[in-house]
């Protein structure tokens, strides 16, 4: 199968290069390196059966050629982060939607239609605090004068392209709602929790929890994410819909932290500090968020691999082994 994939270089992505070579694939990446890294990629530029182009997917002249070579297309490419949104949030909103229309556009010109996953979030519900949160439940953007939802704004700009171009012009898409997923590769720089937790424990500085800490999220690995993705690309059924792909599994922040003290540093200390002194002022956080995956198991036969203290002593080890070669 020859497999395109966006934002090649990301955290995601980059598991998606693996897993699909892995499976025997033909794989071409993309990647502007602006938050992706060549490092997450390059032990597999000596694959014959992977091809990098370092580009913009919304300026690449070579867009159409490579969407009619595609059987299959993951569009990843996106600006993410808490940091990155607040920062620039005029470029979350132009990037993340120039590019998926162009991706779109693209296929719908071809005679011979590439299957679309384009990744969405669950940044889309806003701070709906119905548990589970399930697809159909209502979306929540509570202002758009906030930049905090432009992140969540530029993603159901994007299910809504992708919807209009599966039904006007029947390109096979499906928009898989990712929860929060975490790996070997994650950064911590644009705000995310765990990589962060986990280094500053190994550094023996203390866990800095935001806010009270009462907040929950579910962690999906992204090893088991790739494969959910992949399986659902194989449901024939599933093209058209908007699917929840995560973890079903809660945990408050505060937990989380103490998970990581335990398994990194017994003996460390975790702090609170409040959300106006890490992001600014008018911040909104989520209280809670839990995938109901009741749509996701209709379509694909899976059960979770790696559970969360599992990909916390794997991050673990992974650091220390980067440590022990500076």
């Amino acid at each position: 199968m020859r497999i395109l994939i966006t934002g090649a270089a990301g955290f995601i992505g980059s598991h998606l290069v693996e897993y699909h070579l892995d499976k025997g694939d033909t794989v071409c990446g993309i990647d502007d390196l602006s938050s992706g890294v060549e490092s997450n990629i390059k032990q597999f530029f000596s694959n014959p059966n992977f091809h990098f182009i370092k580009d913009n997917i919304i300026t690449w002249p070579e867009i159409e050629k490579f969407v009619s070579w595609a059987d299959r297309i993951y569009h990843m490419a996106a600006i993410v982060g808490v940091y990155k949104v607040i920062q620039e949030p005029e470029k979350v909103l132009s990037v993340n939607i120039a590019g998926c229309e162009n991706i779109l556009k693209a296929v719908s010109k071809t005679n011979w239609k590439a299957q679309v996953l384009l990744a969405s979030s669950a940044e889309v519900y806003g701070p709906n605090n119905k548990l589970p949160l399930a697809e159909e439940d209502n979306i929540i953007i509570e202002t758009a004068a906030e930049n905090r939802w432009n992140y969540a704004i530029s993603k159901l700009a994007n299910e809504a392209m992708g919807l209009a171009y599966y039904k006007k012009f029947h390109v096979p898409v499906i928009i898989a709602r990712l929860f929060n997923t975490i790996g070997p590769r994650q950064t911590g720089r644009y705000g995310m929790v765990v990589p962060n937790f986990v280094n500053q424990a190994m550094l023996k500085q203390p866990i800095t929890v935001f806010g009270s800490g009462e907040q929950t999220r579910s962690f999906c690995d992204v090893r088991d994410t790739v494969v959910m993705l992949d399986l659902l690309m194989n449901s024939k059924k599933a093209f058209g819909k908007i699917i929840n792909v995560g973890n079903n599994r809660e945990i408050s922040i505060n937990k989380l932290a103490e998970l990581v003290k335990n398994i990194v540093n017994p003996k460390g200390d975790i702090q609170h500090i409040s959300y106006l002194k890490a992001y600014g002022k008018n911040y909104i956080d989520i209280q809670r968020r839990r995938p109901d995956l009741d749509r996701l198991f209709h379509y694909i036969d899976f059960k979770h691999k790696f559970s969360l203290e599992e990909t916390i002593h794997t991050l673990t080890a992974l650091n220390k082994k980067v440590s022990d070669h500076c």
